[in-house]
Parts: C-alpha cells; structure tokens; sequence
C-alpha cells in the first residue's frame, strides 16, 4: 500500500511539472526577524522634519521587478503569492497565476480575481521621497520599491481601498476596516524607522495617539536597511 501511494505522489508530480506549473513557493530575501519591539520606542527614534514633495515622480522609485533570487516572478507577484488566503497556481516558466483567493486588509473585501487588487506600498512612494527618499541614489529608492525582506512594506489590498488612500499619511486617511488601524500604525511606524525616513509634527503626534488606542503596540522589529 505504502509503495502505491509513494508511486501516485511522483506521477502526479511528474504531471504538475508537466504541466508547467509548480506549487506556489516564494524565494524572497528572509522575512523579517521574529523580534518583537514596541512601535512606540520606534517612534520616539524618528526624527521629527517637514516634508516637501517637490521634485517627486514615480519613475524615480523603479518597481515591480524580478528581485534577487532570480526566480521569474517579479515583485508584484511574489506579494500576491505570499498574501494568497488560498494558494494560486503559478507557472514555472512564467510566473503566471491563475486560481488562488485573496483578502484585503484594508477593507475586507475578498477576491479570485487579482486583477482587481493592487500591491500597496504601505508608506507610499510619495511619502517616502518626501520624508528623504529624494536625496537615495536610484537603486536605494529601487530596493525600498521591491523590498520584500519587510513583511509589512509591501501589502496585496483591494485596488478600490489602494486608490482611495493615494499617497496619504495616517492622519489624513486610514484603512475603513477599523480592526486593522494599530496594524496600519504600527507597521507604518516600522517601516520609516527601517528606512531611516523622518515623520512631521502632526504625523508623529496622529501615530502616537493612534497607538494610545491599540490593545498591543508591539510590532515585528525591522532589520536597518543599508
């Protein structure tokens, strides 16, 4: 019996590969540490500067691109495949997804269909320049773009809740799904303070008081990014 099961396990396997699809397995540079810091100490290190917009354009900030481990599928949709509440399909040759479920945290709305859901960069490409992204080279702003070593950075939500929010900072727009608003400061809070980016007066103080509200401000601590 044993030996006919073992035998079904490599056709079906053969037949998969076959098929040019594979099950679903993201090679992204190592998730974030399961260290766990309080979003507060985080803040506190953040320095505190106005911002200005001047000189932004998104094609300063290159993205959605296959990162480093080479492995066809681009930034785009390794989220999708992380984020899957029910895994896709993925082709090996071309890291095309078909089938597959998700949910955005955003709003709670669920989906088959991922074109209707954008990748979010939690804190926006906007916000970023401005809070000191602008004086990066290129390829620093291409690595905070496609950074998929925080978990958090990068988020597969509901195109509708994606474009609602636009480039807006927590004070001025937060998620509908109000269960997920300490997650949505806390992870904001630990992304700036991963990329050294600074806060403005009313940003910090919003973010503080946010988390004044929260059961929990602990968060996954960041690496530094270099």
């Amino acid at each position: 019996m044993r030996f006919r099961i073992a035998i079904a396990g490599i056709v079906a396997c053969v037949l998969t590969l076959g098929l040019g699809l594979v099950t679903p397995v993201v090679t992204a540079p190592p998730a974030e540490a399961v260290t766990k810091i309080s979003a507060r100490t985080l803040l506190r290190q953040l320095p505190v500067a106005s911002e200005t917009n001047k000189g932004y354009d998104r094609s300063k900030f290159p993205h959605w691109i296959d990162t480093a481990d080479k492995d066809v599928c681009d930034t785009r949709e390794e989220v999708l495949i992380q984020e899957a509440i029910r895994a896709p399909r993925v082709a090996a040759s071309t890291c095309a997804i078909s089938g597959g479920t998700w949910r955005s945290k955003y709003d709670r709305v669920t989906t088959t269909d991922k074109s209707t859901f954008d990748i979010d960069h939690v804190v926006p490409l906007k916000e970023a320049w401005a809070s000191g992204a602008k004086k990066w080279t290129t390829s620093t702003r291409k690595r905070f773009a496609n950074d998929l070593g925080y978990r958090a950075t990068l988020i597969a939500v509901s195109a509708s809740s994606n474009r609602s929010k636009g480039a807006r900072e927590p004070h001025e727009w937060m998620p509908p799904n109000r269960a997920y608003h300490c997650t949505y400061a806390k992870q904001w809070i630990a992304i700036k303070w991963r990329w050294s980016l600074k806060v403005n007066q009313t940003e910090k103080t919003y973010l503080r008081r946010q988390l004044d509200k929260c059961d929990s401000v602990l968060v996954n601590k960041p690496r530094r990014a270099t």
